[in-house]
Parts: C-alpha cells; structure tokens; sequence
C-alpha cells in the first residue's frame, strides 16, 4: 500500500507543474494588417494570430457586417465588411495556433489608426487585455490623382453615324410577317362570306332596324312579365300599355302618337284606311287609360287582360302584309 502512495505522489509531482506552466504563461498574441495602404473603397485584411495552450480560454473581438472598427477619425471610419470564422493554424500537441481574421475597407482618404488589436485572456483568477502589438496600426487610404487640367475640352459636335439597314431589319421581318397575317385573314374571310353570298362590307353596316309590329309585340310581352295591375300598378300598367301603342302607330302610320292627346290621335286615325273593329279598339283603350291615369279609376282583371287583347290584335291586325315568294317573282 505505502508503495501505490509513492507512486501517486511521484504523479501529481509530475503533472501539477504542467498545469502550472500552462496557467502561468500568457497566449502570445500577434496583430498585422495587410496591405496597410490601399485605394479608397478597397480592402484590407486585420490578422490576430495566437498561440495558446490548449486548456486556456481567450475571445477574440466580434463585429457585425458594416459595424465601426475603433473610433471614428477626423475624415472618416474603417467598417467591417466579413468577420472571418477562428481558424486552427496548426496544433502540436498542447499548443495551438489559432487566426482570426477580419475584411475591412474605408471609404475617405486618410491615414487611419486602428488602435493596438486585442484579446481577452480569462484565467482562473484573472481576466487579462492581450494586445497584439506594442505600437498602434495605421492604414493609408489614398484616392484616385485627377488632373483637372486635362479634363477641360471643347464641347464636341454631335456625330452623325451612317444609316445601317441591320438596324431596323428585324423591325421590318415583323412587320411584314404581320401584314401577311393579316391579309391571309382577310382572304379566308372574303371566301367564307363569298359562299354565303355576302361581302366583307356587310360587316360593318348597322342592323336594320326591327319592323314597328316586332318591336311592339315584343314590347307587351315583356310588359305582360312584369305583372303590373296583378300588384295594383294600374296606372304604370296603362302608361306602358299607352306607350307601345303610341310608339307602334308612330312607326307603322308616322302619327306622332307619343306627343299627342288621345283627342289628337283619334283624329289623326280618321284618315287612315284601318279595320273597324281596329278602329274601335284603339279609341276604348286609349279612353280607358284616360280614365285610369287621370281619374284614378281601377278597372277589374278582365278590362285588363281586355285592354292588353286589343292592342296585341290591333297590332296583329294593321302590320304589313308579307308577300310571298311567289307573289314577290310575279310583282
């Protein structure tokens, strides 16, 4: 037993002035810049470099992306422009070598002084400043020499270049490509048309307009949908009734109904040749619709359903005549 305590004691004797040695002894901390002059807007590399033992604790500077390296001088800043990832140089047993790296530039001309780069070294008992240089570092930032002298100069005409036809050559394919499209188009639409016994004119000629007895019996079925006097609107009822009537006898007999008293239509009629039961029921609805707008009269249901078959038959009655094919060849 006395001798396993001998060799215990022969170990810690070996190992704790290790530990001591390392404790004792500072990471040796070096700073350079390269290259120390540059242009306005280019860059230069800050180096650290270290050599620490391998159980020593040290953190080196950060700084974010456009981040102020040191103070700011009288004509201007250094900023950061990568902050380099530590990297491990070498490493031989205990002792490491480890850079870190920092991408700078400036931006005005000058003579910059980046102070005396640093390190902060943590022991057990102590938290130490490690500079990496006895004197601090200076960059020189220069610009561009610019002759004023020889930027003077006369103001030059402006210069006329020949015509080149590969200027507007692809311009022209297009246009042409496009105008044959077109033309093609207009061809086979010529055709189509020729077949079906029209012209190309034909397109763009208005719509003639519908025949008086079309627009008025689709003007009283429309009206007959919209179910007036069955919800009690028997003087919107007769009005529209009136108003097809009155546009119907303006387009079929040219009586300006629509600015005429009932008096005035009745005596227009008299000259035209129409039935006379036509007659009749032309004078009963227009004296009825008096009688409903003016005094305030309320017809039963069958007056007006009544009311609406005369004028339908009226204009059933008095619309032109078609003529047959044959009666058409004849004439």
């Amino acid at each position: 037993m006395s001798r396993f305590f001998k060799y215990i004691t022969l170990l810690l004797f070996a190992v704790v002035p290790c530990f001591t040695s390392a404790q004792s002894t500072p990471p040796a901390v070096r700073a350079t810049i390269s290259p120390d002059s540059i242009l306005i807007g280019d860059r230069f590399t800050l180096t650290i470099d270290v050599e620490k033992d391998q159980v020593q604790s040290l953190y080196f500077p950060e700084f974010r992306v456009g981040a102020t390296i040191g103070e700011e001088q009288k004509f201007g800043i250094i900023e950061c422009v990568e902050d380099v990832p530590v990297d491990t140089v070498s490493h031989k047993g205990r002792n490491l070598h480890l850079r870190k790296q920092y991408i700078l530039t400036a931006f005005d001309e000058g003579i910059y002084n980046l102070g005396r780069p640093s390190v902060l070294y943590a022991d057990k008992n102590i938290v130490d400043t490690l500079y990496g240089c006895t004197d601090s570092l200076h960059v020189v930032v220069s610009t561009f020499k610019i002759d004023s002298t020889s930027m003077l100069c006369d103001i030059k005409p402006v210069k006329k270049l020949p015509f080149r036809f590969g200027e507007i050559s692809g311009y022209l394919a297009i246009v042409l490509v496009v105008l044959a499209l077109v033309g093609l188009g207009i061809y086979l639409l010529a055709r189509h048309l020729a077949k079906r016994g029209k012209r190309i004119s034909d397109l763009f000629k208005p719509e003639p307009p519908l025949p008086p007895h079309i627009v008025a019996i689709t003007a009283l079925e429309a009206l007959q949908n919209q179910k007036l006097w069955q919800n009690n609107k028997h003087k919107e009822y007769y009005s529209a009734l009136t108003d097809i009537l009155r546009t119907y006898l303006d387009g079929r007999f040219g009586v300006g109904a629509m600015e005429m008293t009932t008096d005035e239509i009745l005596e227009q009629i008299k000259s035209l040749e129409l039935p006379q039961k036509s007659a009749m029921d032309l004078v009963s609805v227009l004296q009825d619709a008096d009688l409903v707008k003016f005094a305030k009269a309320m017809p039963e249901a069958s007056e007006n359903e009544s009311a609406f078959s005369k004028v339908y038959y009226f204009v059933e009655e008095t619309k032109p005549v078609e003529q047959t094919e044959t009666e058409e060849e004849e004439a």
